[in-house]
């Protein structure tokens, strides 16, 4: 008779066991998808800040193409110092060849869309070495004239303000300081866009885009 309580006790341990088992269990899955579901977390959000990096250091390239433009118009305007870009139908700001210059459009081409991959051709634009941190730059000089191929006055463009008025108040039309085809280069001067395209690492890209006269 005294032995009968402990078999009953010992009975009930046994089927208590197999309960714990499947709660532990239920438990330990619980935590691996946590476990997962984190390292997801962290995944991801390492993923993104290494994009935002990557497109950061796109568009801080993309400057090189600016300062590159710019000083191709400078050059340019140098070496043809001699020619009168607003009355010399010659000038090279006064023609699109995309042979002898890519990269520069003396007008704004509506079918000529930045944002597709196909204007970024070797006529269309101009492209520099790949830098040290693996991104390509590309640029684009548009004259902001409707007309192409045609001396400023005649090209319908937008003009800059006047470099001798120092607190402009409104820009002035091209008539109100210059008479005739032959206004002097110290009047208003055509403004140019410059649109600078970036190929970074992981299929980055990055648009800078300045306006310049």
């Amino acid at each position: 008779m005294r032995s009968a309580p402990f078999r009953f006790e010992r009975l009930k341990m046994l089927k208590q066991q197999g309960v714990v088992l499947f709660f532990a269990l239920v438990a330990l899955l619980a935590m691996s998808l946590a476990a997962v579901a984190l390292i997801r977390s962290v995944d991801t959000s390492t993923m993104i800040a290494g994009n935002l990096a990557f497109k950061q250091a796109a568009t801080r390239s993309g400057d090189a193409g600016i300062d590159a433009a710019i000083g191709w118009l400078q050059a340019t305007q140098l070496a043809n110092a001699s020619l009168n870009v607003f009355a010399d139908a010659t000038h090279p700001f006064n023609i699109t060849d995309t042979a002898t210059r890519p990269g520069y459009h003396s007008s704004i081409d509506p079918a000529l869309s930045l944002t597709a991959a196909a204007t970024w051709n070797a006529a269309n634009s101009r492209t520099l070495a790949t830098d040290a941190t693996g991104n390509t730059v590309s640029y684009i000089i548009q004259r902001m004239c409707r007309t192409r191929d045609a001396v400023v006055p005649a090209a319908g463009c937008l003009y800059g303000i006047d470099p001798s008025n120092p607190n402009p108040t409104s820009i002035p039309l091209p008539s109100d300081i210059c008479d005739g085809l032959g206004c002097p280069p110290a009047g208003q001067s055509p403004i140019f866009r410059i649109t600078a395209r970036t190929l970074g690492l992981k299929n980055s890209v990055s648009y800078v885009q300045v306006f310049v006269n």
